[in-house]
């Protein structure tokens, strides 16, 4: 018997001490040119936390050591007309922003900082990335 599983998926809430938020923006269909965060699919023999590192560097060009687990959640993510079920898991990344230079790149149109206070949920193209925003926000309350 075949058990249909779900794959891993990040999400990284990158914060500085000035209380902003790095967001991407869409390269790629579903959702081209709406904000993101920087986040993707885990590949075969890589831990979540190798795939956030990852993500993390092909999408904004950061190095990041410290990342900390916030939540997840179950999502269906369309990809080539088909619905991959995932586990969404979304993580906090603290850095200081006199020491990053942000390069988009891979998948990610532009990177960009939001003042926490000016986030706007409803610019996120994805449900489920909607979604974690206003569960993070709501946490930053």
């Amino acid at each position: 018997m075949y058990y249909a599983n779900i794959c891993a998926a990040t999400a990284a809430f990158i914060v500085d001490e000035n209380e902003r938020l790095l967001v991407v923006r869409r390269a790629k269909n579903p959702a081209k040119g709406t904000l993101d965060l920087p986040g993707g699919f885990c590949d075969m023999y890589e831990t979540v936390e190798e795939g956030m590192r990852r993500e993390i560097k092909e999408e904004t060009g950061l190095d990041v050591d410290k990342i900390e687990y916030l939540f997840s959640s179950p999502n269906v993510y369309m990809y080539s007309g088909l619905g991959v079920h995932t586990v969404d898991m979304d993580f906090l990344v603290s850095v200081h922003s006199d020491s990053i230079a942000v390069a988009a790149a891979d998948d990610a149109a532009e990177a960009m900082w939001i003042p926490i206070n000016k986030v706007n949920p409803a610019e996120f193209g994805l449900t489920s990335i909607r979604n974690a925003v206003i569960r993070f926000l709501t946490m930053k309350r």
